[in-house]
């Protein structure tokens, strides 16, 4: 996979300071879920999660963490059997 957690950590917590900084923060969670669901790709959403089961999410901000958490079913791409 091209990205480290590093860079998702960092793309996650830029993408989630922009939604948290919307007045209504119900809907700024909604929204943030569907942009990471929508906007990336398979792999990186199961790398997030993958840094989020190893180590907490370490690095994550608290608004990503809560999303990632809450919306976890959402988000996190579906195992597929091969």
């Amino acid at each position: 996979m091209g990205m480290n957690a590093t860079q998702l950590i960092k793309m996650a917590n830029q993408i989630g300071a922009f939604f948290s900084s919307q007045p209504d923060p119900v809907q700024a969670r909604i929204e943030y879920a569907q942009h990471l669901r929508r906007q990336w790709d398979p792999q990186m959403r199961t790398a997030l999660y993958a840094h989020l089961d190893a180590s907490g999410g370490e690095g994550l901000s608290e608004f990503a963490l809560q999303v990632l958490r809450d919306s976890r079913e959402q988000i996190e791409p579906q195992a597929v059997t091969v």
